[in-house]
């Protein structure tokens, strides 16, 4: 019965004071991650802007990365939490002995690619050579160490499918702390470690997350742990892979649009400006300490929606619901306001180049009045996620992207320049916003009638 404490308090504990416990953890947890990403383009902005410039074109290879981790997570976490919530543990361990073999397979894969394509990926975004040379440097290790990246964001998947974010958050604090101490060593060259810039940064990022991946394995084999996993008789279950992905795979495309957007954002600001490119790269990084606290608190939403949705209990799914939905709304609108009101001093955190600042001023204005809209957004796709149907995410985010942030900022760009170009954020987040929710609240008066029924 101990054992099982961790997930059965998902269906009963009051849903406000149990959501702030689960969410708690993830948002401290993210915004840490948050302040890696920060920090790491800070110090690479110290190097020189050109240096700033490779990282912005490898950052949408990093997002394909974290879209494979993200989405098997997300799948993992959602079916996890759903069988747990019908009582069966047993089976909640098989599934997370396919994650094992999942991670595993990942990684040999993207180091291969890595170690093989790794500078051909990054001609791919631009015809420079210098930016060429650094950012495949920089993108070979990533790809080539990315075991490390799969285990703790894959692990920590199945932690929180059983209702524990306080691990997960551990995790990646420790990967943060880590990474944020050593890049400056590695990239400047202090004490008796060599001067490497850009390579130095992304040999910090694995050596930062190999500690982190072996703290999150110590403790998901543990014999304290709720799920137990038995990897001696492990049987391949082709129907766990298609349940895990019938999720992942569209939150898996969803962080994959995210990497189309960088990416195809990129090539359409490169028309206008090279140094716009670096700018597009700062917000990038910079919006993530507003985005990733709600993506914290959706790692707490969801295991609480996926359980009682798996218990039939449609007023505790309400509640969570509506909670998660608010708060996120204040995240980013507590955002909006930091974005409005000091834009040149975010800028300048990372390089004071007159044009960067100029530019970087206008595009953090613009673009972030689509906060205002975008927490509530993501609250969405995090409850369809966990009820098991990514579907509609997904189709919201290949419009948004596709059908019109991009198509939107080639037109903008084209006809009114570098400046109007921005707007299109915020005309795609209005859209979007307005479909997710509506589309979000019919499913959910479905489910709540069939329940009752």
């Amino acid at each position: 019965m101990q054992a099982h404490r961790s997930s059965n308090r998902l269906g009963t504990e009051p849903v406000f004071s149990l959501l702030v416990k689960l969410s708690i953890p993830g948002v401290i947890g993210m915004a840490t991650q948050a302040l890696y990403n920060v920090v790491d383009s800070i110090y690479i902005g110290h190097v020189s802007k050109e240096a700033l410039s490779a990282l912005s074109l490898a950052f949408p290879l990093q997002m394909v990365l974290i879209a494979l981790a993200v989405g098997t997570g997300v799948g993992a976490t959602s079916l996890i939490s759903r069988t747990l919530g019908s009582g069966d543990h047993q089976k909640a361990g098989i599934i997370a002995d396919h994650v094992v073999l999942i991670a595993a397979i990942l990684g040999a894969t993207v180091a291969l690619i890595g170690w093989l394509f790794s500078h051909n990926l990054i001609s791919l975004f631009t015809h420079d050579p210098l930016l060429i040379k650094m950012g495949g440097d920089y993108i070979r290790i990533i790809m080539v160490g990315s075991i490390a990246l799969f285990v703790p964001m894959l692990f920590n998947g199945i932690l929180r499918g059983e209702g524990n974010t306080f691990i997960p958050m551990l995790t990646m604090m420790i990967g943060a702390i880590l990474n944020i101490t050593i890049d400056p060593l590695l990239i400047f060259g202090f004490w008796i470690f060599p001067e490497m810039g850009v390579e130095g940064a992304a040999l910090a990022t694995v050596l930062s997350r190999i500690i982190s991946g072996t703290f999150v394995i110590l403790i998901l084999f543990s014999d304290k742990n709720e799920i137990k996993m038995n990897l001696r008789t492990f049987r391949f279950s082709f129907m766990i892979i298609r349940e895990i992905y019938r999720v992942g795979l569209p939150a898996m495309a969803m962080q994959l649009l995210a990497s189309v957007m960088l990416a195809g954002g990129n090539l359409i600001i490169g028309r206008h400006s090279i140094t716009a490119i670096a700018v597009f790269g700062i917000f990038f990084r910079l919006q993530s300490f507003i985005f990733m606290p709600v993506f914290g608190l959706g790692q707490g939403v969801m295991p609480l929606i996926g359980y009682n949705y798996g218990n039939r209990n449609p007023d505790r799914m309400k509640q969570t619901a509506r909670i998660g939905i608010t708060t996120a709304f204040c995240f980013t609108f507590i955002g909006f306001l930091i974005f409005q009101s000091i834009p040149r001093q975010l800028i300048t955190m990372f390089n004071s180049d007159p044009e960067l600042v100029r530019i970087g001023v206008t595009a953090m204005r613009r673009i972030s009045i689509g906060f205002l809209f975008v927490g509530p957004s993501i609250m969405s796709a995090n409850i369809f996620q966990a009820i098991g149907r990514g579907s509609p995410s997904l189709l919201i985010g290949i419009l948004r992207t596709i059908g019109i942030l991009l198509p939107s900022m080639y037109i903008l760009g084209e006809f009114f320049g570098l400046s109007a170009l921005w707007f299109a954020f915020p005309i795609a987040e209005v859209i979007t916003f307005s479909l997710a929710f509506a589309w979000l609240i019919s499913a959910l008066k479905q489910i709540f009638k069939s329940m009752k029924q």
